[in-house]
């Protein structure tokens, strides 16, 4: 077994537990599928370029946008969704996948240009151009709870959130 990963597996769960806890007081989208690998990746590169703050949010960032833009020019209140199926060539199918791979391709190419690569935020843009979050308030909600996590990673890791400069003690 991988030296840490009784910590590793642990402090996953302590990760998702606060946005879970966020989700469970406000009743809100504080916690979604795609928090999971951002919080497996921070627990297991604790520091690193792959789990940079910058990453991890800017990634998340780009995906809520790309996933806004393209739900809501190409698929917004279709009729569809992920889970039910839908006529073989219904146009309405059509677009909303379309929507979904917009988005990724939008969320790659951002994600790449700004040097933000975080790839769980291509899960992301799928939860919001698919239309499981695609209101700007869950948008919103997405990059908070992606903040949060983040946060307390850094208060954990570090006993001070996002790289506190003042005085030692």
């Amino acid at each position: 077994m991988r030296e840490g990963a009784a910590f590793s597996t642990l402090y996953v769960g302590v990760l998702l537990a606060v946005p879970g806890l966020l989700a469970w007081v406000t009743g809100q989208a504080f916690i979604f599928p795609s928090l999971g690998p951002s919080a497996f990746l921070l627990a297991t590169i604790r520091e690193g370029e792959v789990t940079a703050p910058r990453r991890v949010i800017g990634g998340h960032c780009i995906g809520v946008v790309a996933g806004l833009l393209a739900y809501h020019a190409i698929a917004p209140d279709l009729g569809v969704s992920v889970t039910t199926s839908a006529p073989a060539l219904a146009t309405a199918q059509l677009r909303f996948v379309a929507s979904g791979v917009v988005a990724v391709v939008l969320t790659s190419g951002g994600m790449l240009a700004t040097e933000t690569v975080h790839p769980p935020a291509c899960a992301t843009t799928l939860i919001v151009s698919l239309g499981l979050l695609s209101s700007i308030i869950d948008g919103a909600l997405i990059v908070f709870a992606v903040v949060v996590l983040v946060a307390a990673h850094k208060l954990v890791m570090h006993g001070r959130p996002f790289g506190y400069y003042g005085p030692l003690g």
